[in-house]
């Protein structure tokens, strides 16, 4: 299912006066924060313009992977995975929901040597961490996705990593969320923060003001519009992907796979979610140019997954303005849920990567196709800090696409900082002001 504005208000509590923390984004990392800030006795209020899980968080691929993630994300990650283990039978007993979580495995494949040397430098990572990651030969991984013999060079897997539905997950989380206590609004949007004294005091939301000791930004997509409106440069551009959901489908792989141009993951409903890795896609706009220098090596390092289209920025175009006063109506209540259209040409290359290496998949029907806007930072690693302008404002963007699978540790993080207590990961590389004290950024691996 998809989330748009059509759908009714499912999360509707009376605005409170005041709560220890408002956290701005319903989506995976804001829901999270919200439900590790809860576990530590504060109250929190989560808003979120449109629908909870409206946009990315329910759009995604559905894994939750350690493998080729950042080596400083990466202990965070582990953490996540373990979490949502530990969520799961805990969001079915408060609600009776199946989010579909379980352990199969994610498997990239090799069809260049080149390919496989990547491969193998990431196993340096693995190994310092004891992760159950091992290299495999081409028969191995012919053995493991049946198709046309003698394609693969090899592949790499990680039989640890996960998978869940994302259209339940973050839903069900936030009415579990709801039942321990958390405050929830949707079609809420806030408008701006207010500051007394030289920190954070409260927000203002379409529905009226609200007093709190912190504020955690969790925008998504929409985090560098919410900032440049406090006179806050975010070095942050969106990416549109497609994503398939097909009928039920013989079974060829019970994980992930990335299988070199078509990923596919088993569904909880005995269909597969594919999508295509190669035809990810910006559409240039205004904050291209603005920060265009800055995503240069990211662009260089990824130009054969993303493409470049001249179409004007989806947030951009909808959202003209970059500066509104908190008593008029922001740009987040003229365009509630980013709900862009699936690309085509992506939906074609989805359908050749399942004849050329999955045949058994070749004439599943797609019954459903969606896409999605990524927020990607230029060294594609997330914001995880407070901001220095205004003390007691937090932000959490910039998760490139890694936003599902990371969310609860992410969650936990973001909930230690605000809390003031120590967090047990090294937090220097997501610190806001990498962007601007001249620290030479290092592009994430692109696995």
């Amino acid at each position: 299912m998809i989330y748009s504005d059509d759908l009714p208000v499912t999360f509707d509590d009376p605005l409170p006066e005041a709560v220890d923390v408002v956290v701005i984004g319903g989506g995976v990392i804001g829901v999270s924060t919200a439900w590790f800030l809860r576990q530590k006795g504060l109250s929190v209020l989560v808003c979120d313009k449109g629908r909870i899980a409206g946009e990315q968080s329910s759009r995604n691929w559905g894994w939750i992977r350690q493998q080729g993630r950042d080596a400083a994300e990466l202990p965070i990650v582990i953490e996540s995975i373990n979490a949502w283990e530990g969520l799961t039978p805990e969001i079915h007993n408060a609600t009776g929901e199946d989010i579909g979580f379980t352990r199969q495995g994610v498997l990239y494949t090799a069809e260049t040597e080149d390919q496989m040397d990547g491969l193998e430098r990431w196993m340096e990572i693995a190994g310092q961490h004891q992760l159950d990651t091992r290299l495999l030969s081409g028969d191995e991984v012919s053995a493991m996705v049946p198709g046309p013999s003698g394609q693969w060079v090899g592949g790499l897997v990680t039989p640890s990593d996960g998978r869940a539905e994302p259209w339940k997950a973050v839903p069900s989380l936030a009415r579990t969320l709801q039942k321990r206590g958390g405050i929830l609004r949707e079609r809420c949007a806030v408008r701006s923060i207010d500051v007394a004294a030289g920190r954070v005091s409260g927000v203002v939301t379409e529905a009226g003001a609200v007093r709190a000791q912190s504020v955690v930004c969790a925008g998504g997509a929409w985090s560098t519009l919410f900032m440049a409106n406090l006179g806050i440069n975010l070095p942050q551009l969106t990416v549109r992907a497609t994503v398939v959901r097909t009928a039920a489908a013989p079974e060829v792989y019970t994980g992930n796979a990335s299988l070199s141009g078509v990923a596919i993951r088993r569904r909880q409903d005995g269909g597969y979610t594919v999508a295509s890795s190669g035809t990810n896609e910006h559409y240039i706009g205004a904050d291209s140019f603005r920060y265009f220098f800055r995503y240069l090596p990211a662009l260089q390092s990824s130009a054969r997954w993303v493409k470049l289209r001249i179409d004007g920025d989806l947030v951009e175009r909808l959202s003209p303005t970059r500066s509104w006063r908190a008593d008029e109506a922001s740009p987040f209540e003229k365009q509630r849920v980013l709900n862009p259209a699936p690309s085509g040409r992506a939906l074609r290359k989805m359908r050749a990567g399942l004849r050329k290496r999955v045949p058994a998949l070749a004439g599943v029907a797609f019954e459903e196709a969606w896409a999605g806007m990524i927020d990607v930072t230029p060294d594609v690693v997330p914001v995880m800090d407070e901001v220095p302008q205004y003390p007691g404002f937090y932000l959490a963007t910039g998760f490139s696409g890694h936003g599902f699978g990371i969310g609860p540790g992410a969650g936990r993080v973001m909930a230690d900082l605000v809390s003031g207590d120590p967090t047990p990961h090294d937090l220097h590389r997501f610190r806001f002001g990498r962007f601007w004290d001249g620290s030479r950024l290092e592009v994430g691996p692109g696995l």
